[in-house]
């Protein structure tokens, strides 16, 4: 009954028109070399006769070089992969070779020969306040655009209503969000109240009123773009009060704004409502600048979290800073990604042998089903920990810290769900780090059960105390931290405050069994300055150019709303 749109008919790039990430994320290809022509023959063959044989000697010759050619396309890659099979695979072992630098798991072995040397270390430690040295020169504010609405259009009045479902985790529901605002902006539509989708991954019924303060999203956006809770009752009667009735429209990701005024608007006119389903990542990064203010608007003002979830996250804030008086009120907060399902679908190996190996079969087996088993698809554990696609252990992570200089007195608030192995991968952290505080060791019990088993109000509660952390730590990538970076690049003038490790430089260092402690503190050292310096890179923006997310590096497009007279964001201002 539905009505489709043509845009599932079309296929978009990158900066102009979808199919590409909006993080500017590029993908390669590699094309297997030619084979040699083979050398010229003198024939004896009179010219008469040559001519008449030419065509068929060509085709058979022809013929015969693709066969060759086949033949290697096929052959070569075999090569390849049996290679790596044989250097960073379980073969390693049998044959004799010596592992690639980094492919190998050893880091809880390099713990063990480097502990008496971080337990004998009295050098200075860091001290927090004075570690962001890289400064951004603020240019004079701007003021903001004025309203967007019908700003590509014709039509002086609104045209309907938009409808969105969303999907994903907190901050990719929270992404499209800022980009339902922006289109409703720009179609001059009436947005309503975002729907949240239930998904198995994530298992969370919650709405959008439970997670967001919905009267606060709506008074902030008025003026901007229209909002209601509801489609109005005369629209509802005439879908038969079944959403399902109403014109869906599925939208190709990252699709432009020629493809929204062009294909959507008309559909809009027409039916008075449309609804777009899903709505995650569909509109492109490169929009006007009174559009693109819009998601600015949104994500740091309008999106504000709910009463229940803000109560708790201003508590755990205050907590978080009086456990840290020792380092006068500030602490380093660390997304870790060690939960199970986070191992078991990177396909990592770690130290727990044949137990851990069947262990994370059956787990992405019961998740995943057959994905991991298709036909075709090699699984490299060793590569994928080179090409640091692994997520980081607690006790790397605790391992890196110390060795930037931040000693066992600094508090750590670590973010995370439930950690694959607790009792044995945070041992060493808490040795490395006995000042290690969760949103469960913060919160009682009574505070906490509202919140059980809502993945998404959870996550608002670790965002939130992240978001006031002298240091922020990320150690996978994702919408968490991608989200979290771009909050602190807009609240504290410009810098990031985040710790990046460069995990292909990392997992080498950590498979080095003969490097000193002193060696490997110079490295961590080395690292921590360059999150410094990429903390406060702002991309070049000209005109609709944008390859990066705006949510990621929110300047130079969000410093309007920016208060530089206040770069210390308070809890109560944000959350």
């Amino acid at each position: 009954m539905g009505m489709k749109a043509k845009a599932h008919h079309h296929h978009y790039n990158a900066n102009g028109g979808g199919g590409g990430g909006g993080n500017g994320s590029e993908s390669s290809s590699s094309t297997s070399p030619s084979p040699p022509p083979s050398p010229r023959r003198h024939s004896t063959v009179p010219h008469c006769r040559r001519k008449l044989r030419t065509k068929p000697i060509s085709i058979v010759f022809s013929f015969l070089l693709l066969r060759r050619f086949l033949r290697l396309l096929v052959v070569l890659p075999l090569l390849y992969v049996s290679g790596l099979l044989m250097c960073v695979g379980p073969f390693s072992g049998l044959v004799g070779h010596t592992p690639l630098p980094g492919s190998v798991y050893r880091s809880h072995e390099m713990f063990q020969l480097l502990w008496p040397h971080i337990q004998a270390d009295n050098s200075t430690p860091i001290e927090l306040s004075s570690v962001w040295r890289f400064r951004r020169k603020l240019k004079e504010q701007k003021p903001c655009p004025p309203s967007a609405s019908g700003l590509q259009l014709d039509s002086p009045g609104l045209t309907g209503y938009l409808i969105v479902e969303v999907n994903g985790g907190l901050n990719q529901q929270r992404s499209a969000i800022c980009n339902a605002v922006a289109l409703a902006g720009l179609l001059n539509a009436v947005l309503v109240i975002p729907r949240f989708e239930f998904h198995n991954v994530w298992r969370d019924t919650s709405t959008f009123t439970d997670i967001y303060d919905e009267d606060h999203f709506i008074a902030t956006l008025e003026g901007h773009v229209k909002v209601v809770k509801e489609l109005p009752e005369m629209l509802m009667d005439k879908f038969d009060h079944n959403i399902s009735n109403i014109p869906t429209l599925r939208v190709q990701a990252w699709a432009p704004v020629r493809y929204y005024t062009g294909e959507v608007y008309p559909v809009l006119q027409k039916q008075g409502v449309i609804r777009i389903a899903p709505f995650a990542n569909r509109l492109a990064m490169n929009v006007p600048p009174p559009i693109q203010h819009l998601r600015c608007l949104t994500n740091y003002e309008a999106l504000k979290f709910s009463s229940p979830i803000s109560n708790l996250a201003n508590k755990l804030v205050e907590r978080m800073t009086e456990m840290s008086s020792r380092t006068s009120g500030k602490y380093v907060a660390v997304h870790l990604r060690f939960e199970e399902d986070m191992v078991a679908f990177s396909c990592c190996l770690y130290d727990g042998g044949e137990a851990e190996n069947v262990a994370m079969n059956s787990i992405r087996q019961k998740g995943w089903g057959d994905k991991f088993k298709r036909k075709g698809r090699v699984t490299l554990p060793g590569l994928n920990r080179i090409d640091g696609k692994c997520p980081l252990t607690p006790l790397e992570v605790g391992m890196m810290l110390r060795g930037m200089g931040f000693d066992n007195s600094t508090s750590i608030y670590l973010a995370s769900g439930k950690i694959y192995w607790a009792e044995k991968h945070l041992a060493p952290l808490l040795k490395l780090f006995p000042y290690l505080h969760t949103k469960e060791s913060l919160a009682t019990p009574d505070e906490l059960a509202p919140f059980e088993g809502y993945s998404s109000r959870l996550a608002a509660l670790d965002y939130t105390v992240c978001l006031f952390s002298e240091f922020f730590v990320t150690t996978q990538g994702g919408n968490f931290p991608h989200f979290l970076m771009g909050h602190r690049r807009f609240s504290y003038g410009g810098h990031a405050k985040t710790i990046i490790p460069d995990k292909r430089k990392l997992v080498v260092l950590l498979q080095n069994m003969s490097i000193s402690w002193k060696d490997f503190k110079l490295e961590m050292e080395a690292m921590l300055t360059e999150s410094d310096r990429k903390g406060k890179i702002i991309p070049r923006v000209k005109k609709f150019t944008r390859k990066s997310s705006v949510y990621t590096y929110p300047l130079p497009e969000c410093s309007c709303l920016q208060k530089h007279n206040n770069t210390q964001i308070v809890p109560s201002a944000h959350s």
